[in-house]
């Protein structure tokens, strides 16, 4: 029997970090690995081969969008369908940064 292709998979392309599949509780801690090792230099996630989400996969974007900070604002492409939604409900702005002042 052959093993499961991957739901979801990070990998480095150029500045950015490209993350595509769904970005699930199931997958999110697979992924952890393999985004911080592609991390270091990161200016941005790529999104448009996104899938899905939920809120794991929401919390790791929001925790690479916060590394990545540091260096300046992250640059963010592409717009998975429930990105909006959940960014609303966590009060979070399109750079994937808490809001000021929420708690």
């Amino acid at each position: 029997m052959a093993a499961a292709e991957p739901t979801a998979a990070v990998e480095r392309a150029g500045a950015l970090l490209r993350l595509r599949g769904r970005l699930d509780r199931a997958s999110v801690p697979l992924l952890w690995p393999q985004a911080l090792r592609a991390l270091d230099g990161a200016q941005g996630l790529d999104l448009h081969a996104v899938e899905t989400l939920d809120s794991a996969g929401l919390a790791l974007l929001a925790e690479l969008a916060a590394r990545i900070a540091v260096q300046g604002p992250p640059r963010i492409e592409g717009q998975p369908p429930e990105l909006a939604a959940l960014c609303a409900a966590y009060r979070m702005g399109p750079d994937l940064i808490r809001s000021e002042g929420t708690a």
